[in-house]
């Protein structure tokens, strides 16, 4: 084969693979511009109960239950300790002592520290034996928040209403993800100026990736009866996940997006999985680029590993066409980027040499019609991404000046040219067979700042 054909066959699929996202990036779009905020029901039509698995969450975990127990009086929280090596479990045993609503489960090794799905199985098993035999599990909601997270004060008000568990048919709803530090001026913590301002752009890029896109994908999977839930931030009925416990043997399993899992085997199950904007979790961004990198590589090799799920998807009767071509699309995603970092670059360096180099060549190709495969490439490599920025300021953060918007757009463009590296990293480990993590610091390791300052609650 020789190098015009090599070059040809990348030429077409780069922009097959372009159109296809361009194609998916407006199918998204739609919805999301006219999205409607979801109505609220009545709170007191559930029990709610929050299960915060913890390992080393010392400096934050306080903090969040005293979040929680002002904002959700009535509720519980459950935190399942890790065999943590630092304080969180003294911190936790002090708050239960005088808070009948706060409860402390500690895990010990060898059982501990073997994933966090077990962490939550184990949370859930503790919840069971605490209720009574004759208890509505439809009407018992379990809530996973991060050991940082701030659910909005309206969360359950929200998921009451008609739009999520007011739909008897709805297992599992996920609330908007919000970063809790967006507005701070030095993430990293004060005389670091240049650190802090690409600190501070990494961190309203991650906040521009969940209420932007991500967001945007929700919204579109609700046509699909699609919609995934996250690990921080979502709800689920007792008694869907008791059928999931039922049909699978427990709730969640050992894949590394062990909370996109559980929501595929709700679909499976004939559940509907619910998402609004209504409501929100607040967690912390990470301003520094290798602990980022690091977060989504597991969840790129979570994605990979959950493929094994499509053939029971493609012959599921409870699943839609429209759902099953959309999960495939979500699952194909890393092994897509693995592909497009061989075929985008080669088209992109012949223009570059042939520039360079034949600079009266590329001037006549240009003119002949090579101008149109050019913004082509412009179209598909950077508008469909930096359009994000303008759609972040105007619906999700209007107090940010129209500039800041279009830089955010173009720094989202660089952003996700990351997606690569972490395809290719999830690859490595997944056929090295590699799973183990360094659990991420905490903002608040790395700057001595309390959580409820950074949060601002």
């Amino acid at each position: 084969m020789t190098f015009d054909t090599v070059l040809g066959l990348t030429i077409v699929l780069s922009l097959i693979l372009g159109l296809v996202f361009l194609v998916y990036v407006i199918a998204i779009l739609v919805p999301f511009l006219r999205h409607v905020p979801e109505r609220p029901g009545d709170p007191d039509e559930f029990e709610l109960h929050f299960i915060i698995p913890c390992l080393n969450e010392e400096v934050v975990i306080g903090d969040t239950l005293s979040y929680l127990r002002r904002h959700f009086p009535d509720c519980h929280a459950w935190v399942t300790d890790d065999e943590s090596e630092d304080g969180t479990r003294d911190v936790v045993a002090a708050i239960e002592q005088f808070d009948p609503m706060v409860h402390l489960l500690p895990r010990t090794l060898p059982n501990a520290r073997t994933g966090k799905g077990d962490a939550l199985n184990f949370g859930y098993r503790a919840i069971d034996a605490q209720l009574p035999d004759d208890v509505d599990r439809n009407k018992v909601l379990i809530c996973i928040v991060d050991a940082d997270g701030r659910p909005a004060p309206n969360m359950l008000e929200i998921s009451a209403g008609p739009d999520c568990f007011g739909n008897d048919y709805v297992g599992s709803v996920q609330v908007e993800v919000r970063m809790s530090n967006r507005a701070d001026p030095q993430p990293l913590g004060p005389g670091r100026q240049w650190k802090n301002r690409f600190a501070r752009t990494l961190v309203r890029l991650q906040d521009l990736e969940f209420r932007g896109p991500i967001s945007a994908m929700q919204m579109a999977r609700r046509y699909s009866r699609t919609v995934s839930i996250g690990g921080n931030g979502q709800l689920s009925r007792l008694s869907a996940l008791d059928a999931v416990a039922a049909r699978f043997g427990e709730p969640w399993h050992g894949a590394l997006l062990e909370d996109f899992e559980l929501g595929l085997h709700l679909i499976l199950l004939g559940w509907r999985n619910a998402y609004t904007t209504a409501s929100w979790v607040d967690q912390e961004a990470l301003p520094e680029l290798k602990p980022l990198i690091r977060q989504r590589v597991r969840w790129a090799q979570g994605g990979m590993q959950c493929i094994r799920y499509l053939p029971a998807i493609w012959r599921s009767r409870r699943v839609t066409n429209l759902g099953a071509w959309e999960i495939t699309y979500f699952m194909l995603t890393p092994w897509l980027q693995v592909i497009g970092t061989i075929v985008y670059p080669l088209p992109l360096l012949v223009m570059t040499w042939n520039m360079v180099n034949y600079p009266e060549f590329f001037k006549s190709y240009l003119v002949s019609g090579g101008w149109a495969l050019f913004v082509s490439y412009l179209i598909l490599g950077v508008g469909e991404f930096a359009i994000w920025g303008p759609l972040y300021r105007r619906r999700s953060e209007p107090q940010l000046s129209r500039l800041h918007g279009i830089v955010l757009g173009v720094s989202y463009v660089g952003y996700m040219l990351m997606s690569y590296v972490v395809a290719w990293r999830a690859f490595g480990r997944l056929i090295s067979r590699q799973s183990d993590w360094v659990k991420t610091k905490r903002n608040a390791e790395r700057t001595s700042v309390p959580m409820h300052r950074i949060a601002g609650t």
